[in-house]
């Protein structure tokens, strides 16, 4: 079975209190995106404390050059961006091991005006086929986030499931998958279950938001008891993570959401 997974967001507080308020709900897991800045270690010494797993930080640098060269205004997409990339990830690595997770997002950045499609693609491969060995000898994954284009992420590169998983195969390492963002596929392409269970073998990290708003499900068009029901049918058992707002208050929204699970 997946472990639902609480959105930091959800709980107010230092981040570090956050990790008790989602214990004190049933979350045996919550998610912490941008660690720079924050003391890694405190959050590792609250998350074994209370039984909460982060379950994934994003690729970031420390170094404001570096960080600018793998933001999603540059990005992957562009070749010259490789060496910051690899450095980032291999700090992004010491991060996860100080706060105790296993999984690093990774995005793409936006297209360039001027490059074809292919030059975009060959550049993300190339990428992350550097940075694989890295994250195999650390025991880590990668993990691909595609995002819409419709609302949120005007410009960014990848946005369908099909290439993503392209990629995937591509750069041919098991430590190197997709991030299955449930409310940007929804916007972007549809048709959710049956991209999930087709391609659920290079999916290793999954969000989930309602569609419109991207609040908690229940509060847009999202049938989210199938969605999980889905998921739980392919045999994953990952991290299920609840990447949304909250339209009311949190001890409200959390005995809605585990209610979802019930007889799936």
């Amino acid at each position: 079975m997946f472990t639902l997974t609480a959105s930091q967001s959800w709980f107010k507080g230092e981040v570090y209190e956050r990790v008790s308020e989602a214990a004190k709900r049933g979350f045996k897991a919550m998610e912490i995106l941008n660690w720079p800045g924050l003391d890694l270690k405190r959050i590792r010494e609250e998350s074994e404390k209370h039984g909460v797993k982060i379950s994934a930080i994003l690729y970031r640098s420390t170094d404001p050059a570096k960080q600018a060269m793998i933001s999603n205004t540059h990005g992957i997409v562009n070749a010259d961006a490789l060496n910051a990339f690899l450095d980032s990830i291999i700090e992004t690595i010491e991060a996860a091991k100080a706060i105790g997770t296993k999984m690093i997002v990774v995005t793409t950045g936006n297209e360039v005006p001027g490059m074809s499609r292919e030059e975009h693609h060959a550049n993300v491969v190339k990428a992350l086929k550097a940075a694989a060995p890295l994250v195999e000898k650390a025991g880590m994954q990668l993990t691909l986030e595609p995002l819409n284009i419709l609302v949120n992420h005007m410009g960014y590169y990848l946005t369908t499931t099909a290439e993503s998983v392209e990629i995937i195969k591509e750069v041919g390492s098991p430590a190197v998958k997709v991030l299955y963002d449930v409310y940007h596929q929804q916007i972007t392409e549809g048709n959710l279950i049956n991209n999930i269970k087709n391609n659920i073998l290079y999916i290793n990290h999954i969000h989930v938001g309602d569609v419109p708003g991207r609040k908690q499900p229940g509060t847009g068009e999202i049938n989210y008891r199938n969605v999980f029901k889905a998921i739980k049918e392919t045999g994953y058992e990952g991290f299920v993570v609840f990447e949304c707002g909250i339209t009311e208050d949190v001890d409200i929204v959390c005995p809605k959401m585990w209610a979802l699970l019930e007889g799936i």
